[in-house]
């Protein structure tokens, strides 16, 4: 069992930056891919980033490449994503996931999901 917390989210202006953390408990944490999904009003929820169990790899969404950055630290079972350059369609839940092993960009692959922390960016 994996329990995630997300937190960083807030309001900002356009062009501003957030980093938003994702804490999980539990000893396994290096063995889960995990990623950042985003969920806006009326829309389904769609992938943001995703990183590999080890770190060496990371994917993005063509609509945040260049601007977001994922990242881990598996000694603080901690996962990062970096937001800069916001824009007013990056608003969003934003939730992590954690899958065993191999990374995914399909929300349904993900077996743990955190409870969400809002993003606001404003024109």
């Amino acid at each position: 069992q994996v329990q995630l917390v997300e937190s960083g989210g807030g309001l900002v202006q356009a062009g501003g930056s957030l980093r938003l953390s994702c804490a999980a408990s539990g000893r396994t944490f290096s063995s889960y891919a995990m990623g950042w999904f985003r969920q806006a009003p009326g829309k389904e929820r769609e992938f943001v980033a995703a990183i590999s169990w080890s770190g060496g790899s990371t994917y993005y969404a063509d609509s945040v490449k260049g601007r977001f950055t994922i990242s881990r630290d598996n000694a603080k079972n901690t996962v990062y994503l970096q937001m800069n350059s916001l824009k007013p369609e990056d608003t969003a839940v934003y939730y992590c996931a954690a899958k065993l092993w191999v990374v995914q960009r399909i929300p349904h692959e993900y077996d743990y999901w955190g409870q969400g922390t809002q993003v606001t960016v404003s024109s």
